[in-house]
């Protein structure tokens, strides 16, 4: 532990944190919006648990990481359809493209209960029992810190360096988490905006777990979504519906007259 504190590794460290959190914001919103599903007085009480123990096993999956890398990089399986589909799977990308379909199936399903507004299914959405919400929030945050872990170990390979960066990380999740969940529940309207963010990064995790399977559709090979594409995609979102409310108190100001 003595050489973590040199001036190199200090560095590190703030760089890895700065990644972490900046990496963490999909990860934080999907937090905030499966949080919704557990009764009003555990929801806090689910995000913090369901943080903590993914701080835990994050710890744990850098350290086998760093033991077993090449393993979770080797092929496991291929499919070749013709000119149609050629693959060749690995742990890695199968981890990541399981998470994408199912970040994209959680915002459609939510997106579709927004449409439908029975208040029926409202009551069915909040009865998932909390065993269950802190389950899928900790399988998610592992499938979400496969990325910034990997980065961690392309800046540096000092253990102590990226398990304090990630400890700081989550520590910095556990204090936003109620506070994104709380502008959510306080702006209900950017729920449909945060929704549709989360669609964008379940598309931006299948794109990665594409390229990391060396996918190819009709010989064309499948390329991640890069971060600066997904944050500029982010603040067209955001921007548009500013606007659109805008226009939309506009209106109501006009009929008002």
């Amino acid at each position: 532990m003595e050489g973590l504190f040199t001036l190199e590794n200090l560095f590190t460290l703030a760089m890895l944190t700065l990644l972490q959190a900046v990496l963490g914001f999909d990860n934080l919103l999907y937090i905030s919006l499966e949080s919704k599903r557990a009764p009003i007085d555990k929801q806090s009480y689910v995000r913090k648990v369901g943080i903590g123990l993914a701080i835990v096993l994050r710890i744990v999956l850098l350290f086998l990481l760093l033991s077993v890398i090449d393993y979770f990089q080797n092929p496991l399986f291929g499919i070749h359809l013709g000119t149609f589909l050629h693959s060749s799977f690995n742990i890695h990308s199968l981890i990541v493209l399981g998470g994408g379909v199912f970040i994209i199936y959680t915002s459609i399903k939510e997106i579709w209960h927004m449409i439908s507004l029975e208040q029926n299914v409202q009551s069915n959405s909040q009865s998932k029992s909390v065993g269950s919400i802190i389950f899928w929030i900790v399988i998610m945050n592992l499938v979400f810190s496969f990325d910034s872990i990997l980065s961690a170990m392309a800046l540096t390979n000092v253990f102590a360096v990226m398990a304090t960066a990630i400890i700081i990380g989550g520590i910095l999740m556990i204090w936003l988490a109620d506070r994104v969940s709380d502008f959510l529940q306080k702006n209900r309207m950017y729920e449909v905006l945060g929704l549709f963010i989360l669609f964008i990064v379940g598309i931006m995790l299948l794109s990665e777990g594409g390229h990391l399977a060396h996918m190819e559709i009709f010989g064309n090979p499948v390329t991640p979504m890069s971060k600066t594409t997904f944050y500029f995609v982010i603040v067209v979102l955001v921007l548009i519906d500013i606007v659109q409310s805008k226009y939309q108190k506009n209106l109501l100001k006009l009929k008002d007259k």
